[in-house]
């Protein structure tokens, strides 16, 4: 349906018109109208006033808008494109996926993974090389073996869901150090601190990964 200005309107929206600053004053864009456009489609699509937009085209008919007109389009106000940058923060923060940490604080995280889990420990008969991760520091707690092509080598995640003697109770923060042969998909190897028997007793474990943003 066509867009109709009454009398009463018309005049609400000359006088508005004759209110706002000169036309020149705003940034404007052009636009090539369709059968479909009218003032009051544009303003709603454009976010603009449809005071603001009627006087940046005060020569235009509002009943006679056609295909193939070229129409300015006023800049959204400064406060128009404040109000979507919050609500559009606002959306993100409720889209943030989080997770909560023993300690009560809430980590923002990527990807959660589930992954089979062992553990190794210093001793030599585990780690040909030494005691080291793959870039050759000492083995620590914290220290995870991983498949790089699924976790790349430095990324920093948290893993709660094991049973362990010797880790963090409830969930631990760690970094891909290490690979391993047999480390694989979806596989890590958590280093365990202390004797070769302590990380034996991990055994095979399902946990929950969180890749950290």
């Amino acid at each position: 349906m066509r867009f109709r200005l009454g009398m009463r309107a018309a005049a609400l929206a000359l006088g508005a018109a004759l209110l706002l600053p000169a036309a020149a004053s705003y940034a404007a864009t052009t636009y090539t109208a369709t059968d479909a456009d009218t003032f009051w489609t544009l303003s709603k699509k454009f976010d603009v006033p449809l005071e603001k937009l009627m006087s940046f085209n005060a020569n235009v008919d509002p009943k006679n808008i056609y295909a193939g007109l070229k129409l300015s389009i006023p800049a959204p106000t400064t406060a128009a494109v404040t109000a979507k940058s919050v609500q559009t923060a606002a959306v993100i923060a409720q889209s943030a996926k989080l997770v909560k940490t023993t300690s009560g604080d809430s980590l923002s995280y990527a990807t959660a993974i589930q992954m089979k889990a062992t553990a190794y420990s210093a001793a030599i008969e585990e780690n040909a090389w030494g005691p080291v991760d793959y870039f050759g520091n000492a083995l620590k707690l914290g220290t995870i073996a991983v498949d790089p092509k699924v976790i790349p080598l430095g990324t920093k995640v948290y893993i709660t869901g094991y049973n362990a003697d010797g880790l963090p109770v409830g969930g631990m923060f760690a970094v891909a150090r290490d690979t391993g042969s047999a480390i694989k998909s979806n596989r890590i190897d958590i280093f365990v601190p202390g004797s070769r028997d302590k990380a034996s007793n991990f055994g095979i474990q399902y946990v929950n990964l969180y890749v950290l943003n």
